[in-house]
């Protein structure tokens, strides 16, 4: 069962109930979610690992001390965020405190400021290791469709169950998405979902196909239908009769072609190159592009109404901030099966790294990223990123201007305090210690909705 990380509580732990009740005023004055204890052992009666909480306790107590607690609450859940109150003459215990688990520790009589950016911290903290604990079981738990398109974002979801839905409608489907979003991965879970499972799934990147190659390509040729035909050939079209054709970049397919491939669409029959024999056909097509179809000049209309029988939109992975964790570490496990090697946890600024950046290559580059990251021990996500983008400016030789670049930043920031606070504009306004009017001018600026970031 996943863990609810929407709300982290501190559990404070204090037996004098006037420095307990003042600090828990402090933290709820911070609109934290604040239980209060008294007694240790009512705090571990109720702790269970992955509890959505961090603890904050006074080390002199009895019966049980905070030194005591904090040793079983580890044992229980060694990565569980626990931070000491501590007297002066307490300041060497709590220093090998920290050498045995503590996540911090605060003297008294401490300051409430650092106080809060104490419990922030571990707060930050808990909420990664429990989003990354529940990543964990989702992949784990991975069955059927979720297997071959992962991710809980509604828009995945959504394209989860429009493949359901088209799967076993045997008509044409065009898949629109950015370079790297996942389209022939799309394509072949229609197919594998569909009646014709059982036969060809042939794909073809219409880019890469010189020309003059293209009709040999898709309809094949006959021995001697041309100077370099030294036997016979079959075409791609012929080879995925039964099953799947994917066509990848169709918007590449040269306009003579378009209108030969609208002809077998219509009747389901061809003739290889240097023959008079008509063979029947029986396909589906998959066509993938990048741009919408219809509104393309050199794209024949015919042959989109014919194909545009059905549509997906894939988002590009930057508006799937949710999943971006969760298929980084899908791709490091799964580097790690392949080659070897120990899968580390991500921290929390790597997280916040992978949810800040722009992912231009989106999932095909997070996919090296996360490789780069499995099988470098010594590396970090920000490291890695920052040698892309050092790359990407040498090989555009046309490096942003510093007023851009900070107003990309500022963007993000805010973005990401939206995320985080899902929408809550005061806890944003706190957190980024802007005016309202400041923030409001900003979002507009930069087209940032609050009703996308609500949960």
């Amino acid at each position: 069962m996943q863990k609810d990380i929407s709300s982290i509580e501190i559990w404070l732990l204090d037996d004098d109930d006037i420095v307990r009740s003042t600090t828990a005023q402090w933290l709820r004055l911070s609109h934290y979610d604040v239980r209060e204890f008294q007694q240790a052992q009512t705090l571990l009666d109720q702790f269970q690992t992955d509890q959505a909480c961090i603890v904050v306790s006074d080390i002199r107590m009895s019966p049980m001390d905070g030194l005591t607690l904090m040793n079983q609450c580890l044992a229980q859940d060694p990565s569980l965020p626990f931070i000491l109150i501590t007297g002066h003459g307490d300041i060497d215990t709590a220093v090998n405190a920290l050498r045995d688990g503590a996540f911090d520790f605060l003297e008294k009589p401490f300051d409430p400021n650092r106080l809060i950016q104490t419990v922030e911290k571990a707060k930050q903290t808990r909420k990664t290791q429990l989003q990354l604990a529940n990543q964990t079981q989702y992949l784990g738990d991975l069955h059927g469709l979720e297997e071959s398109i992962i991710g809980q974002d509604e828009q995945i979801v959504r394209v989860r169950q429009q493949i359901q839905t088209f799967a076993n409608i045997d008509a044409h489907v065009i898949v629109y998405g950015k370079t790297g979003c996942g389209k022939e991965l799309v394509a072949k879970a229609l197919h594998d979902a569909s009646p014709r499972r059982e036969n060809p799934f042939v794909a073809i990147n219409c880019a890469a196909i010189p020309a003059d190659l293209f009709e040999s390509e898709l309809f094949g040729h006959e021995a001697g239908a041309f100077t370099s035909a030294h036997k016979q050939r079959i075409g791609k079209l012929e080879l995925a009769s039964g099953g799947t054709l994917f066509l990848d970049e169709i918007e590449s397919m040269p306009l003579a072609m378009q209108i030969k491939l609208l002809r077998v669409l219509q009747e389901n029959q061809l003739e290889r190159i240097g023959s008079n024999q008509t063979i029947s056909i029986n396909l589906r097509v998959v066509a993938a592009a990048k741009q919408d179809l219809q509104n393309m000049a050199d794209f024949r209309q015919d042959l989109f109404f014919r194909l545009n029988v059905s549509q997906i939109h894939l988002p590009e992975l930057r508006h799937r901030g949710s999943d971006i964790p969760l298929l980084f570490e899908h791709f490091c496990r799964h580097a790690i099966e392949e080659r070897g090697g120990e899968f580390r946890p991500l921290s929390p600024i790597d997280l916040e790294t992978l949810t800040l950046y722009g992912w231009p290559g989106n999932v095909r580059e997070l996919r090296n990223v996360a490789l780069r990251y499995a099988l470098e021990a010594n590396t970090s996500v920000a490291k890695i990123l920052a040698g892309y983008q050092a790359q990407e400016q040498i090989d555009t030789q046309t490096p942003l201007p510093l007023s851009v670049k900070v107003q990309e930043y500022e963007r993000s920031l805010i973005e990401a305090s939206l995320k985080q606070q899902e929408g809550n504009i005061q806890q944003v306004l706190e957190q980024l210690q802007l005016p309202r009017r400041t923030l409001n001018q900003k979002m507009q600026k930069y087209g940032l909705n609050r009703a996308d970031y609500l949960k």
